[in-house]
């Protein structure tokens, strides 16, 4: 097996890492942008590795039901389906089971979809999610996990976890290959007894790598916070951290700086659609009037490639105009930005100096508005529109 996990560079509890794999190292902590169904819209994967990307995250359901699993396998792998050389990290599917359940039902023994599709019923366990994993030619799985709300009751939420227990169990018994690593997660919401008594179960069972789930589902920023803390400081040392489905800029330093190594998160991507475009001072949107003539970089600091070659003002008539060069233009901007940030963090962290560069990234960084962000998420469940996927 090619894998490994080095640390190289550490400041306070932020640090540095090799992550190694069959299809190259990552520099960790890394971003990956989420390719849910092996496409991150509006861009090719040569143009996100361009960007500087070493690896990205698809999903298992997704591909399940559009264009098969063994449609995939057939054609050489998700790999060579999609074009991208790097390693790729897939998810369970387990989050659409949250995301999406209204039209779910989960017992011990797994979880039976109805298809957002066309209705058909789908049954997935854990043994099952492996084998699709395998077949897809992955780098890094996940075992099937049951994701519940933060504020459901508390017996709701220790019942996931101890599903997300015997799913972990089964699911590294029925790992075949030796070359794809698979990642054991924690759940057990904002209790920290729960999430103390997920830890011990999980890496008693020794995996190569431990996910940070069930958190941006309900929860406020401070108890979001609170959790990664615990679990970061209980996880062990020598084995990569990855938070699930977390990624708004002011959570990556925050989490970074807990010493978390991976993130994936559909934000950057998503809100591009929508014109919304990153900035080390926040978000703006180009959609507004007074980008209409604005000539001015929205960051002078930006070079990416839709900041040097073109105006906030083109941009605004792109989004007015509903062309689809503007989706593409705010969606490089935004991966680059994270990119940037993500690289700009390892550099401070190397150069021991990671706790000044975030204290003053966080003091100049304008958050969304805590309430609005929560009823956002809120409304996108109710509609059955996932939070984390593409």
């Amino acid at each position: 097996m090619d894998y490994y996990f080095n640390t190289v560079d550490k400041c306070g509890k932020a640090r540095t890492g090799l992550l190694n794999t069959s299809h190259g190292t990552i520099i960790t902590p890394a971003f990956m942008p989420v390719a849910t169904q092996a496409s991150i819209k509006t861009l090719t994967t040569e143009e996100v590795e361009n960007i500087g990307y070493q690896m990205i995250l698809t999903n298992t359901y997704h591909l399940y039901l559009r264009p098969g699993i063994d449609t995939v396998q057939n054609l050489g792998g998700i790999h060579n389906f999609m074009n991208w050389k790097g390693p790729i990290l897939t998810d369970s599917g387990g989050f659409q089971a949250f995301s999406l359940k209204k039209t779910n039902h989960i017992t011990n023994d797994g979880i039976t979809f109805k298809s957002h599709i066309d209705g058909s019923s789908h049954f997935f366990t854990p043994e099952k999610v492996v084998k699709f994993q395998e077949q897809l030619g992955v780098n890094f799985m996940m075992c099937l996990d049951q994701c519940i709300s933060s504020n459901d009751p508390l017996m709701n939420i220790k019942e996931a976890m101890d599903r997300t227990h015997l799913w972990a169990l089964r699911s590294k018994a029925a790992q075949s290959s030796s070359n794809q690593i698979l990642f054991g997660i924690i759940q057990g919401g904002v209790s920290k007894r729960l999430r103390e008594q997920s830890i011990r179960y999980i890496t008693d069972l020794e995996f190569p790598g431990y996910a940070i789930g069930g958190l941006a589902v309900g929860e406020s920023k401070a108890q979001m916070y609170n959790i990664v803390k615990l679990v970061s400081s209980l996880l062990p040392i020598d084995k990569p951290r990855y938070l699930m489905g977390v990624g708004s800029p002011e959570d990556l330093v925050r989490s970074v700086g807990l010493g978390v190594d991976l993130f994936d998160c559909v934000l950057p991507t998503r809100v591009a659609r929508n014109g919304a475009l990153f900035t080390r001072f926040g978000r703006i949107d180009i959609t507004l009037k007074r980008f209409r003539d604005s000539e001015s970089p929205i960051d002078k600091r930006c070079s990416c490639f839709s900041c040097i070659n073109f105006s906030p003002a083109y941009l605004h008539h792109l989004f007015k105009a509903k062309e689809l060069l503007g989706l593409r233009l705010a969606t490089i901007h935004n991966l680059h930005f994270y990119q940037k940030l993500m690289e700009e963090m390892r550099s401070h962290i190397a150069a021991n100096t990671f706790e000044n560069f975030a204290e003053d990234f966080l003091r100049n960084y304008k958050t969304t508005h805590e309430p609005s962000r929560l009823a956002q998420k809120d409304r996108q469940v109710s509609r059955g529109q996932s939070p984390l996927t593409e």
